[in-house]
């Protein structure tokens, strides 16, 4: 299956907080999202971690 899990970083404090999945066949780059981060308390950019 080309699905795989992906885990987020937030990208500030470096803390892992989401796990999501990605279809690596069709988007091989780095997943980038802006998600809330409860350590920062604020939303912040999240990037696949790896």
């Amino acid at each position: 299956m080309p699905r795989d899990n992906i885990i987020l970083r937030c990208t500030e404090c470096s803390n892992e907080n989401y796990i999501t999945t990605k279809n690596k066949r069709n988007h091989p780059e780095k997943f980038e999202i802006k998600k809330f981060c409860s350590k920062c308390n604020k939303m912040t950019v999240h990037k696949e971690k790896k």
